[in-house]
């Protein structure tokens, strides 16, 4: 069988060294379609080196390394058809902003095998710290169609509340109408182009051939990229572009999107209730969907936890 799931968890975690610059970070800022307009002095923090603030989703691909859905088919144990992968979600918990240059130590290990059945939804965790103690921790969840049946754990079910629906939040932590906030958001026909020399170069995003392989008309979105243009218009919606004050961010990945359509991103932020322990996170909760295909979704069930 080419998951061996016992295997697959019982596996030595793996570590590395990572680098990253200011270069890197304005690429991947420009990946996710930073810098329009281009002289907006809100877009010149993320692509000017000058006055760089980094957006925390900048993580997921510090030091250019393989991305979680890449790794965790590298992990023993794990042996599948790249063309039957597809990135299920990402988690990302910041420990402290993430500076525009730096190295760190990267550790990551399989902690979950999940059978769905159908598929296997495998979970990497990635921790990262550098001399001065963490700096963040993620989660890349990946489905693999196919590797099911195996009778085992099916994993959890719970489903965080999209905005619109009644959150289980204290009846003292409510939201209000002002912050209710949607935007466009238009996908450059090159982005994925871009986006992927952040390190990504899985052939589904440019090779037609492959895409069509998978079961896709066209070269698809990164997932990675959506989370990151998603982030970035809750920073600049609703967080006054302050990325110091998101400390976790959390998505799971509904649907794909194309180069060349427009994402709707739909956004709700709750209030710290009066019972919320100080420095306590406060949710916002996001939906995107594409404008173009009727709503279809991309990102649900979606939490940033901001300060």
């Amino acid at each position: 069988m080419p998951l061996d799931a016992a295997k697959a968890l019982a596996a030595e975690p793996h570590s590395r060294e990572i680098a990253w610059t200011p270069k890197d970070v304005l690429l991947y800022h420009l990946g996710i379609g930073a810098g329009r307009p281009a002289t907006d002095p809100r877009e010149l923090r993320y692509t000017l080196e000058s006055r760089l603030h980094v957006l925390p989703s900048f993580a997921t691909v510090a030091g250019a390394g393989a991305p979680g859905v890449i790794e965790a088919l590298s992990v023993p144990g794990v042996d599948v058809d790249l063309a039957r992968v597809l990135h299920a979600g990402q988690s990302l918990r910041l420990h402290r902003p993430v500076p525009p240059e730096g190295r760190a130590a990267v550790t990551s290990r399989l902690t979950a095998a999940y059978d769905k059945g159908t598929a296997a939804l495998l979970v990497l965790r990635t921790d990262a710290a550098d001399a001065d103690g963490p700096l963040w921790t993620e989660e890349a969840r990946v489905f693999v169609r196919g590797e099911g049946g195996w009778s085992g754990d099916p994993g959890p079910t719970h489903r965080p509340t999209p905005p619109g629906e009644p959150s289980d939040a204290p009846s003292d932590a409510p939201t209000d109408s002002s912050s209710y906030r949607t935007v466009e958001l238009p996908v450059r026909e090159e982005q994925a182009l871009l986006y992927r020399l952040s390190g990504d170069l899985n052939p589904l995003h440019a090779d037609p051939a492959f895409a069509r392989a998978a079961g896709f008309d066209r070269p698809v979105l990164h997932g990675l990229c959506t989370y990151g243009m998603t982030l970035k218009a809750v920073v600049d919606t609703l967080l006054d572009g302050d990325v110091t004050r998101v400390r976790s961010y959390d998505a799971r990945f509904a649907g794909v999107a194309y180069p060349g359509e427009t994402l709707r991103v739909r956004m709700r932020r709750e209030r710290a209730g009066a019972a919320a322990p100080p420095g306590a996170d406060v949710p916002v909760r996001v939906e995107v969907t594409a404008v173009e295909r009727g709503d279809a979704p991309v990102l649900t069930e979606t939490v940033v936890g901001c300060g």
